[in-house]
């Protein structure tokens, strides 16, 4: 049986400060609405199984917890060179 899909959309405000929030999250069929979104609205889509999973578990609006964040930072350091790049 095929590994169920996970997937999370972050936004972080720089007004508001702390870590990024978790906007959206979810496996399965939602995951791929997630990710449909994403493509539609030209978001870039890491594609991190293990964080995906990681973030799918956690409360909407909910902060990206400290022992996450190392990876999140990955994650957006590889958007921000991907966008910075199609600029």
């Amino acid at each position: 049986m095929p590994k169920r899909r996970h997937a999370a959309a972050l936004r972080y405000d720089s007004d508001r400060g702390g870590a990024p929030r978790v906007v959206a999250a979810g496996s399965g069929v939602v995951a791929e609405r997630i990710i449909a979104l994403a493509r539609e609205n030209g978001v870039p889509i890491h594609d991190d199984a293990g964080l995906a999973e990681a973030l799918a578990r956690l409360q909407l609006e909910a902060e990206v917890p400290e022992e996450l964040w190392a990876a999140v930072a990955e994650a957006l350091v590889w958007a921000y060179k991907l966008t910075s790049r199609t600029a």
